[in-house]
């Protein structure tokens, strides 16, 4: 081995080693701190390119869900309205039958209608109320809404089901009366269609409420599956890089003291002078 003072080989080595060890004790150390095995396109362009797609994925999978949620929320406050008119029309039911009785004197007449008339009041009033988010299927005019179903932007549809008065389910008008036996017998077969009428409404919206449930829960899933595979992409496993720092540190440690005595090696030409 020819022993310069100028030139170093072995220091030049040494030095080639310790810096290859730093850099790889560099990018352990920034694996543990961060999580990542991947934290940014420089460490793996093509694989960071593939996680931030199904980023983008899970944020919109994210509208979806929120979508949804408002919808199933809606409708939810559709069906609770829609249960007390039905309630309402039971009780509607009660009195009309009552006021068909040929016997009843002026007064009962005059206090079941003013009943009638009361519990007919309160549906106007829970159909004009059964609002979420300034969506209401149970008011006249009523149009349904579309939630989304994905990230294309599809969607899932829940139709409107006008039960204020005198719509095509509660066919039980706002002047409406039992003031008489024959309007009481009328009111009477209005409200029994009424009160069929909006049985089958409430069970399509309870289908639909279910459809939207069902579907919360598979856009949860989805977006769980999305996120597991993002994991799996870019996490760094800690056991694994934690082993490999105490061995990176040791190594950084061994090549400090190597360098230091290669570092020595000028020294020893002054021996060769010394008499």
């Amino acid at each position: 081995m020819v022993m310069s003072v100028n030139t170093n080989v072995g220091a030049m080595i040494a030095l080639q080693n310790l810096n290859a060890t730093n850099a790889q004790l560099a990018t352990t150390q920034t694996r543990i701190n961060t999580g990542k095995s991947v934290a940014n396109a420089k460490d793996n362009g093509a694989i960071w390119a593939i996680a931030q797609g199904q980023r983008a994925e899970i944020g919109a999978l994210n509208a979806v869900k929120q979508s949804l949620d408002r919808g199933v929320a809606a409708v939810d406050v559709a069906l609770a309205a829609g249960e007390t008119v039905s309630d309402l029309l039971l009780q509607m039911k009660e009195k009309a039958l009552a006021a068909t009785d040929e016997s009843l004197k002026t007064a009962a007449r005059e206090a079941l209608n003013e009943d009638f008339m009361a519990l007919r009041d309160q549906i106007a009033s829970v159909t004009a109320n059964a609002e979420f988010n300034g969506v209401n299927l149970l008011k006249t005019g009523a149009t349904g809404f579309e939630a989304l179903a994905n990230v294309q932007g599809g969607t899932l549809t829940v139709a409107a089901e006008v039960m204020a008065l005198g719509g095509g389910i509660v066919s039980i008008t706002a002047s409406q009366e039992i003031d008489t036996q024959a309007a009481a017998s009328t009111a009477l077969s209005d409200v029994t269609d009424s009160i069929d009428a909006v049985s089958s409404a409430l069970a399509r919206l309870g289908t639909r409420s279910k459809a939207l449930s069902t579907h919360i829960t598979f856009v949860g899933k989805l977006s769980d599956a999305l996120e597991s595979g993002v994991g799996n992409l870019v996490d760094a496993d800690l056991a694994k890089e934690s082993a490999k720092l105490q061995a990176l540190q040791t190594k950084q440690q061994l090549g400090v003291q190597a360098l230091g005595i290669a570092n020595q090696t000028p020294q020893l030409v002054l021996s060769l002078f010394r008499s």
